[in-house]
């Protein structure tokens, strides 16, 4: 598999490859101006429709965005990490590419007062927005933290659940994300993502146009690479599964490009040996 980038930032498809720096900073800088803007992305960003058009196409309740404070959702992602993760209360989650908060406080409420939810994000102006958020809700559980998803601001073994909701893709160096999502998980923690995966090789032109590359096209990897990445941070029972409303959701960013790229949910476990060795155990006394 590669993980090198092969986008450019032009439109035109001029230049060579941009560096995983250089990647970084097109996404922050973007990503800055819908912080600040509150939205209205341009055709060929994550969720170009307008933010409560684009919750109901990916799954979430009118309950769920009444939830959360006005500016939380900025119309950001390719479906629901939240109804695919089976949150408990008293769990830890934490949520890659927070955004404005939107997830996290929906991972809040299931959680409880007793859970917390942490949100990493490397844009500061994200970071500012969702904090401001959090004081109009209420929210003391939840905390925002500035970080890059490949160098997670967390500790070791702290954490019971990842979310994270078309972000990945914007990687340049997803092998890393998935190697610091093990990190971070306590054994038998889990991840529960919705992202973009490659369906057919993405077009020349795709690969070196700006606005693919931070409407979370480009950076887009083939389902099995997924797989194979996740097993090789040690994931087990990865799963990866298109959406069955994936044509939908991607064809509404950029005509055509449901050809190419699909929303996905993606599943794995961090193995836990201490319960696997309470399971296999058999002779008298073992499991005392």
């Amino acid at each position: 598999m590669s993980n090198e980038p092969t986008t450019t930032t032009t439109a035109s498809g001029a230049g060579t490859a941009p560096s995983a720096d250089d990647l970084r900073a097109l996404v922050r800088d973007h990503y800055a101006t819908i912080a600040t803007t509150g939205g209205g992305c341009a055709p060929g960003c994550c969720g170009a429709p307008p933010p409560g058009d684009q919750a109901s196409r990916l799954g979430y309740s009118a309950a769920d965005q009444a939830a959360v404070p006005e500016g939380a959702d900025l119309g950001l992602g390719c479906g629901n990490p939240t109804a695919i993760a089976a949150l408990r209360p008293g769990e830890t989650v934490l949520d890659l590419g927070a955004g404005g908060g939107f997830d996290c406080f929906l991972a809040a409420r299931a959680v409880g007062p007793d859970g917390q939810v942490i949100g990493v994000d490397m844009t500061a102006e994200m970071v500012a927005r969702a904090r401001g958020n959090a004081r109009k809700l209420g929210a003391t559980n939840v905390d925002f933290r500035l970080g890059e998803i490949e160098h997670l601001p967390v500790a070791d073994g702290t954490i019971d659940v990842i979310l994270s909701n078309c972000v990945i893709n914007l990687s340049p160096d997803k092998p890393a994300v998935f190697r610091e999502a093990f990190r971070v998980l306590r054994p038998g923690g889990r991840i529960a993502v919705s992202d973009v995966v490659a369906i057919a090789p993405i077009p020349l032109e795709l690969q070196t146009q700006a606005a693919a590359l931070t409407g979370c096209v480009s950076g887009a990897a083939p389902i099995d690479d997924v797989r194979a990445m996740l097993t090789a941070a040690g994931f087990v029972d990865v799963e990866v599964r298109v959406a069955p409303r994936s044509a939908e959701i991607v064809g509404s960013w950029m005509p055509g490009i449901e050809r190419f790229v699909a929303s996905a949910t993606i599943e794995a476990v961090r193995p836990d040996p201490a319960a696997r060795q309470a399971r296999s155990c058999c002779e008298p006394g073992c499991c005392a």
